[in-house]
């Protein structure tokens, strides 16, 4: 005989409440996936003779997940259930919100009709979301991404919708933060290209196709070899050369940045192995990395394994890599330096906020932006730029690299200024493991007549 509930002490519900709890966010009180299903149908079902358009969205919070992590889980609660209301309060009359994912919300716009309708709402929508989280005693800040799909074009059925709403929001991801795509087919075969690529690369990386070029840091006066950095090359079979400011970032975005500069890592350290034992070897870390708190054991075990001294490897990062999880940066960054690695800053002085990085972070070495080396001999205001960061860096006991060197004019005028180190196409061209070596041992205390000559060859 079943078990009444009132035997039970438990209350009764109700099959309409069980349905409404099936189909609501228990967090946000917002419809769910399910939800959305079923106003989509409902709406497709009413336009199914005269196929009127109407729009659905995807909105995505940018960098929510290292303020969860750093914040709490009830702290990144609080930042969606308000995120919820602000939405609620923002689309126009006649649409519904729902929680889609994570920290990802949907809508269905009734009234939205087309590509330039839907990017006037996005930018509504990310300006109400940029505005400041309250979480008692601190604020934060947030952008958010959209993808937007227009029906019957970009889809006449639920999932096709969505499917498309969710390739448009992730190429607004690939452009950056607070960006606006309206689906099309031109967007469509873009990420299917980039899908294809994603594909071959992965390949190369099991594979061990990618390879490594190192290009020559020198001793500004006296024009000695000083040690290399490592940069990554592509040669595809198929695609041909494909440029690391191509598949790099689709690395970062796809998930498998790890494996990609653990592979190259240990081939440049292998490689280090080879040059005369005073040679550093400069690496660079990605975003990725330094939000990953497993990151300087990965890279200490990888440059134990292979035999290089961690006294001899410098790491690269950027201002944007470090803003991501500061404290987690800063962590990884301590423990990477206690074992005896050199740190850089790189791309100094086009970030929002460089002198910052320099009083929160503790690093070895800054490296000045091609941006302002490529004019420091025709425009005074970058010369001046360049010669305070010098004298900044001088003050604070911190080595200056100035990156993208490629005359001689250049070069002779930041000897004058007193910068320490260059880099670039006037001294070396990236070359490849092989040509590195014989570089490393044949010339690296020539004088810089010699090399600027030899590099050129």
């Amino acid at each position: 005989m079943p078990m009444r509930a009132v035997e039970t002490g438990l209350p009764q519900v109700s099959q309409n409440e069980l349905q409404a709890m099936a189909y609501t966010d228990p967090l946000t009180g917002l419809g769910n996936r399910y939800r959305m299903r079923d106003k989509v149908r409902l709406l497709a079902a009413e336009r199914a003779e005269d196929p009127a358009p109407f729009a659905i969205g995807i909105v995505n919070l940018d960098g929510f997940k290292p303020i969860n992590d750093l914040f709490g889980a009830d702290a990144g609660d609080e930042i969606l259930c308000q995120v919820a209301h602000r939405l609620k309060a923002c689309v126009p009359e006649g649409a519904y919100v729902t929680r889609h994912d994570g920290d990802e919300f949907a809508f269905v716009l009734p009234l939205v009709f087309e590509r330039s309708g839907a990017e006037r709402l996005g930018q509504t929508i990310r300006d109400v979301l940029s505005a400041p989280y309250d979480l008692g005693d601190r604020n934060v800040r947030l952008s958010a991404s959209f993808g937007f799909a227009i029906y019957p074009f970009a889809g006449d059925r639920f999932e096709d919708l969505v499917k498309s709403a969710e390739t448009a929001l992730y190429r607004s991801k690939r452009r950056g933060r607070g960006q606006i795509t309206v689906y099309s087919r031109e967007i469509a075969e873009e990420m299917k290209r980039a899908t294809q690529l994603e594909q071959a690369l992965r390949n190369a990386i099991i594979n061990d196709q990618v390879e490594v070029y190192f290009q020559p840091i020198v001793n500004l006066q006296n024009d000695t070899v000083l040690g290399f950095e490592a940069l990554a090359r592509w040669n595809d079979p198929d695609l041909g050369f494909v440029s690391p400011a191509v598949f790099v970032p689709l690395a970062e975005e796809r998930g498998f940045i790890d494996a990609l500069s653990e592979a190259l890592l240990r081939k440049a350290a292998e490689a280090a192995l080879s040059w005369p034992r005073d040679l550093f070897l400069s690496f660079n870390l990605s975003s990725a990395q330094l939000m990953d708190p497993a990151t300087a054991n990965n890279v200490l075990s990888i440059v134990n394994l292979v035999g290089l001294d961690p006294k001899r490897l410098e790491l690269e990062i950027t201002e944007t890599a470090v803003m991501g999880c500061a404290d987690t940066a800063q962590r990884i960054i301590a423990e990477l330096r206690q074992a005896g690695v050199h740190i850089a800053l790189d791309d100094f002085g086009t970030g929002q906020s460089s002198l910052g990085r320099l009083r929160d972070f503790t690093f070895d070495k800054v490296k000045v932006d091609r941006a302002f080396v490529s004019r420091i001999a025709t425009d005074r205001t970058s010369e001046e730029i360049v010669k305070a960061i010098i004298s900044m860096c001088d003050g604070l006991g911190l080595e200056v690299v100035a990156e993208g060197i490629e005359t001689m004019r250049e070069a002779t005028k930041l000897k004058q200024l007193g910068c320490g180190m260059g880099q670039g196409y006037f001294y070396g061209k990236p070359a490849d493991a092989a040509a590195t070596v014989v570089c490393a041992r044949r010339f690296y205390q020539d004088t810089g007549a010699d090399l600027a000559m030899r590099a050129a060859l």
